[in-house]
């Protein structure tokens, strides 16, 4: 293989793929393109062509455009550029916003009906879910254009000192000039051009919404951690500027929000042992203990071990709350067999929030789920063939998919965030 490399394709674009890629044919070989659009005919180059089943081709031209074709909003990523030199992180930032959402849908529908067996499209067809889904815009998004959104940025520095993204599926730092997907501050603060950044590797660019000083901070390969605050309606979230939290400046309200509307009132059951897993630093625990209510009894179970003495700590105000460090499958494993039978009882009672890393919760995490019997789990997902596929692994241990709500927490690319509903089946 590889006698195809840089060959130019004519292609005919019929649909869109999970990655933000699209589908193509030529001689009955699938081929997924880049910087394309379903319903264009374009001109794209080979680039990997390794696999008997598929080619992939970056598009370098368009010939029939789409109607919801735009100038891209990053020049550094247009097809003006050479796709080689196109700086990643907006791969649908030629697209109209509205038909960005209208395509992560598509790809939410997909991925459920292929994965799931549940058809998320009609909330009158045949087993469909009650509600069809819909990907909502984040708060600001449309007025701002989808820019000016991230919080935080990674920035990767080559040998001559550059600082800037990858390209696409690559290992080579693009340089560019600006950086229209973040905040203000944060486009203000990064060290881009040529020879930023002699002598490192990484620069990651931080922006704290609320109480940690103004502008933005890097934090150059592996400084030492300092302590932020992030705020999230009146409630302040204390962790390390290195650790993880939503990119997106709305995304820790409107995923507050979105559990909270998940949590079904009827399910719920104020007196018994809740679970936050993947907890972080306690965001998702706080949306659900305001629900609850002051006799909130929470256990937030974290891998990082500083993630966990910040969610003890912002968890504070509800006496019943405590954060563990473990990995998830393990702590599950462990608290199944050493549990006794009030507080499984406890546990059986209890909600369940499950915030899994993009590869989803898997197959052993979700049957120790199961085999806990709880109430209802709310399911936050940033991956929907993932989440797609831990559903059907629920679905076989005896819950049902229950209602689902998705937002576009990263405009101009192809990620899309789920919040979902498990319930027992009967």
């Amino acid at each position: 293989m590889g006698e195809h490399l840089g060959t130019l394709l004519e292609l005919d674009v019929t649909g869109i793929a999970h990655g933000g890629i699209t589908v193509a044919r030529h001689d009955g070989r699938v081929v997924f393109v880049t910087d394309a659009i379903p319903g264009e005919r374009v001109v794209a180059r080979v680039s990997e062509d390794r696999k008997k089943s598929f080619w992939r081709a970056d598009t370098v031209s368009v010939t029939t455009p789409s109607e919801h074709r735009r100038d891209h909003v990053w020049n550094a990523a247009s097809i003006d550029r050479d796709p080689d030199e196109r700086a990643g992180g907006a791969e649908f930032g030629h697209i109209d916003l509205a038909h960005q959402r209208a395509l992560k849908r598509e790809v939410l529908v997909d991925a459920f009906g292929r994965f799931a067996g549940v058809d998320i499209s009609d909330a009158d067809g045949p087993g469909a879910l009650v509600g069809s889904v819909v990907v909502e815009a984040a708060p600001g998004d449309e007025a701002a254009d989808g820019l000016g959104w991230r919080t935080r940025v990674r920035l990767h520095v080559d040998e001559a000192g550059t600082a800037g993204p990858f390209a696409s599926r690559s290992h080579h730092v693009v340089a560019v000039d600006d950086l229209p997907l973040a905040t203000r501050s944060i486009a203000d603060a990064a060290p881009l051009g040529h020879g930023a950044m002699p002598g490192s590797e990484t620069v990651d660019v931080i922006a704290p919404t609320g109480g940690s000083g103004d502008g933005a901070r890097l934090v150059i390969d592996a400084q030492k951690p300092s302590v932020i605050t992030e705020r999230v309606g009146d409630r302040e979230f204390r962790l390390d500027d290195t650790g993880f939290w939503q990119v997106h400046r709305a995304a820790p309200d409107v995923l507050t929000r979105a559990v909270q509307a998940a949590v079904d009132p009827g399910r719920l059951d104020p007196g018994a042992q809740h679970l936050d897993l993947y907890g972080g630093v306690g965001l998702l625990a706080a949306a659900l203990g305001d629900v609850v209510g002051t006799g909130f009894r929470v256990t937030s179970v974290e891998s990082s071990g500083p993630a966990t003495e910040h969610a003890q700590e912002n968890l504070a105000e509800w006496l019943g709350a405590r954060a563990e460090t473990g990995r998830v499958d393990r702590w599950l494993r462990r608290t199944i067999e050493q549990s006794s039978s009030a507080e499984r009882s406890r546990l059986a009672a209890g909600t369940i929030v499950l915030d899994p890393p993009r590869s989803g919760a898997g197959r052993d995490v979700v049957e120790s789920v199961a085999a806990l019997a709880p109430a209802q789990v709310v399911y936050v997902a940033c991956d929907p063939v993932a989440l797609a596929r831990d559903v059907a692994t629920f679905r076989d241990l005896g819950y049902r998919l229950d209602a689902l709500s998705a937002f576009d927490l990263f405009p101009h690319t192809h990620h899309v965030e789920a919040v979902a509903r498990l319930v027992p089946a009967s």
